[in-house]
């Protein structure tokens, strides 16, 4: 009468229950596709009596009497997992671990060494040639399966791994492709958002005007312009969005059709009077329409300073109203340097804000300085801003330097003060130089 179960000892040491009822030793963890399982042996009967069992647990098995046999087969269709004897005639089970690690495969095979040895010295001698685990002979079919339930679980955990990086690599290309299109649109962008200051000098003989925008992205919330009032006036105006970039941008796109010098009948500063001359409204009115309308037609909680200028080339006077914008800098002829303004609410922040005049007149070799706060605020790699003190001493050292050479200048001492040729925000100027009052008026 036979027994409930035998167990059979191959002349080789390898040793595997034979169940005559199903039994722990006869299951593995499902696998959702077979997995090819390589064994190699030179004993044809060791490989027969493994692919049996392997095959009732559901893998794909192929047999190789050799090392260099089993290389063949690698290289033509890789295994899942390899089971390998240590000791073989031709090349051993470490040396074809080497090989079959230096293979450039796709995915990973776990590889599982059959040996007698058992010894640490040997057991580190198959680790350091790149096998997973070992089955140290003989062997049961439950170490068997345990073992192969471990591979399977590596080989999962790195299919995952790849799939997860195959998406990585898809989204990040996907990013890449996005980005470069943003890229683009943002360079149109700039080359858009710098067109709205479409002359930086210009000499009215007398006097000159010179303008700095410089944003520190592809585009910025700066804006810099000036425009003819009447044949001995002129207005000046810059502007610091609140923020940086693309909506920034779009603000001061708006804000530059409503100051525009080549439209004077959509410019909100100008009012056309008698004999179709035109003239300016006062500053201060200038800046409480501009309030009116970012408040009741722009659907935005952006806000922004606000210098503007209305400058009499002759008489050198000057009438501005400054709205949150930092205070302009006057640089005498004699060097001194003198800041004017007294704050004022930024445009678009409260209804109704008032918006109180500043006056001053330039002489003969004066200049006036309006600058946003990416100049002031410029910091040093302690953190410590330039201030006006810095732009003082600045001026002072350039005031040698007219128009836009002091405009170069200045953006190269910004860079130095910085220690970064990339500012960190927008930076922006206007530079008006009276060097004597206009003599023909058109």
């Amino acid at each position: 009468m036979c027994q409930p179960w035998a167990k059979r000892t191959l002349r080789s040491g390898l040793t595997l229950h034979l169940a005559g009822h199903t039994s722990d030793a006869t299951t593995v963890t499902p696998v959702a596709q077979p997995r090819r399982v390589l064994i190699v042996d030179d004993s044809r009967l060791q490989r027969r009596i493994l692919s049996a069992s392997l095959g009732r647990w559901g893998y794909v098995v192929e047999e190789a009497a050799s090392g260099p046999e089993a290389l063949e087969r690698c290289r033509s269709n890789a295994p899942d997992i390899v089971i390998s004897d240590w000791v073989m005639p031709e090349m051993n089970g470490p040396e074809f671990c080497r090989q079959f690690r230096a293979m450039n495969r796709e995915s990973y095979g776990y590889f599982i060494l059959l040996t007698s040895k058992s010894e640490a010295g040997e057991v580190a001698h198959g680790l350091d040639a790149g096998a997973d685990d070992f089955l140290t002979k003989p062997v049961s079919g439950d170490e068997l399966r345990a073992r192969l339930n471990a591979g399977e679980r590596v080989l999962r955990m790195e299919e995952e791994l790849v799939d997860k990086n195959r998406l990585l690599s898809s989204t990040l290309e996907e990013l890449r492709t996005l980005y470069d299109s943003l890229d683009s649109d943002l360079v149109e962008a700039r080359k858009l958002q710098q067109s709205l200051v479409k002359e930086r000098f210009r000499d009215f003989g007398g006097s000159q005007i010179s303008l700095l925008l410089r944003p520190s992205g592809h585009v910025g919330g700066d804006l810099v312009g000036f425009f003819p009032i009447n044949a001995h006036r002129i207005a000046a105006f810059a502007i610091d969005v609140s923020g940086h970039g693309v909506a920034s941008a779009l603000m001061t796109a708006r804000l530059a059709g409503y100051l525009s010098g080549s439209s004077p009948e959509q410019n909100i500063a100008l009012y056309e009077g008698e004999f179709g001359i035109y003239d300016a409204h006062p500053p201060e009115e200038v800046a409480a329409e501009l309030n009116r309308l970012t408040l009741t037609e722009m659907d935005t909680e952006t806000y922004f300073t606000l210098v503007f200028a209305d400058i009499d080339l002759i008489s050198g006077d000057v009438r501005l109203v400054q709205a949150g914008h930092p205070h302009p800098a006057i640089q005498r002829a004699d060097g001194r340097v003198e800041f004017i303004g007294s704050g004022g609410l930024p445009v678009g922040l409260i209804p109704d804000a008032d918006y109180l005049p500043v006056t001053a007149r330039l002489a003969p070799g004066d200049r006036l300085l309006i600058f946003s706060d990416g100049v002031t605020e410029c910091e040093d790699p302690g953190g410590g801003m330039l201030d006006d003190s810095g732009l003082a001493e600045l001026l002072t050292a350039h005031g040698e330097r007219r128009g836009p050479d002091l405009m170069e200048a200045m953006t190269w001492e910004l860079s130095r003060h910085s220690g970064d040729s990339e500012f960190t925000d927008d930076i922006s100027a206007v530079l008006f130089e009276f060097d004597h009052p206009k003599r023909n008026v058109d």
